[in-house]
């Protein structure tokens, strides 16, 4: 068995991004897993992590990894773009042909995305996760869960859990859209739009642990704000626009 012994003919290169923001305790280990993971599928890949304006050591340790990780490319981000920011300099920045993305806080685990590149066939654009269970206390999970329905019936989105952030997508479909949401909502504006240009989804279960350092930004009640506004705008412009 040769350390290449989950190849996928079908995946020849991949970017893998992480967004980070006060994420320094844990994108270490995030680069180091997701890098693991992919020594095993393909001899293609970079490693990218959007330091969105961290305010704790984010970018000394980022410094230290790029010292030692030599597929690991830096974007810097001097002042905070927010989540939907970070992402679009993720995808702009990827070169390869399948784009792998999830969030630097360790709730996810990097190396499962040997799950997602197991899943791509001929047919496939995007290999979609979904949680198998949620590391979140029982107030988040209830949240997400509505919040999930909500959007899945304004926008008609084709996955089964729109907020999981663990996702694997071929290059060139998302160059055939485009994402302007600076929140968390550029996820539903990232499946509507993947649906508009008839990209193929294929879901997989993915693991889903308790956070194990700092505090999520999205549910903080600015965040849950200014997203809102964000979506009411976003369904104006993408579902009642288009009728």
């Amino acid at each position: 068995m040769t350390i290449l012994d989950r190849r996928n003919p079908q995946v020849e290169s991949i970017s893998a991004f992480f967004p980070c923001y006060n994420d320094a305790k844990s994108i270490t280990k995030m680069v180091e897993d997701v890098r693991s993971g992919l020594i095993r599928v393909v001899n293609d890949f970079e490693i990218i992590v959007v330091n969105d304006g961290s305010k704790d050591d984010s970018k000394s340790v980022l410094k230290e990894l790029q010292e030692r990780i030599p597929e690991l490319r830096v974007i810097e981000h001097e002042t905070n773009r927010g989540y939907g920011g970070a992402l679009i300099s993720g995808f702009t920045n990827s070169t390869k042909q399948w784009i792998f993305y999830t969030d630097g806080d360790a709730q996810y685990d990097a190396t499962e995305i040997l799950v997602c590149t197991d899943a791509v066939t001929v047919t496939t654009d995007v290999v979609q996760g979904f949680k198998i269970g949620r590391g979140d206390p029982f107030h988040r999970r209830v949240i997400g869960r509505v919040y999930h329905h909500l959007v899945k019936f304004l926008f008609r989105l084709p996955v089964r859990d729109t907020d999981c952030d663990f996702r694997l997508i071929r290059r060139s479909v998302m160059d055939d859209i485009s994402l302007v949401s600076t929140s968390g909502v550029i996820c539903v504006e990232m499946m509507h739009s993947l649906k508009r240009v008839g990209a193929r989804f294929h879901e997989v279960g993915v693991s889903h642990h308790h956070r194990p350092h700092g505090r999520s930004q999205f549910f903080r009640l600015p965040a849950i704000v200014r997203s809102a506004i964000q979506l009411v705008g976003l369904w104006f412009r993408l579902v009642v626009g288009r009728r």
